[in-house]
């Protein structure tokens, strides 16, 4: 299973999204705030994958993405947008950083399928397909 790391600024929200991923075999660690999460991935390593809320106060899930895109390191890091906002363009901005985006409230299985998804994507790219 996958090492994620999800960032998300809603206490419970978080412990729900940590402890269903838990349950399908991941290896969860989590983020309270944009800026938290850049300082786990450079005190840790990139996880395999990346699940954002958009809206969060002080830094947005976007510009979180954003800064990682600009690091050659972390360009291709696979990730996943978990936001109640459904607006085409935060929807647009989302796919335009090459992230998958799902809406709350979430389903389990949805938002495995879309860890499953941007793993291969990844597997794919790397594989030269």
């Amino acid at each position: 299973m996958a090492r994620v790391l999800v960032v998300e600024d809603d206490p419970d929200i978080r412990q729900l999204v940590e402890l269903r991923l838990r349950g399908l075999g991941h290896r969860v660690v989590s983020a309270p705030s944009g800026p938290e999460a850049l300082a786990v991935i450079a005190d840790r390593g990139a996880p395999e994958v990346v699940v954002l809320d958009v809206a969060m106060p002080g830094m947005t899930g976007l510009e979180v993405l954003r800064t990682l895109r600009a690091q050659p390191e972390h360009a291709d890091l696979p990730a996943i947008f978990l936001s109640a906002r459904v607006r085409p363009e935060d929807i647009a901005a989302g796919e335009e950083l090459g992230a998958l985006y799902l809406t709350k409230p979430f389903v389990v299985s949805a938002l495995a399928g879309a860890i499953d998804k941007a793993l291969t994507r990844t597997a794919e790219a790397a594989a030269g397909w």
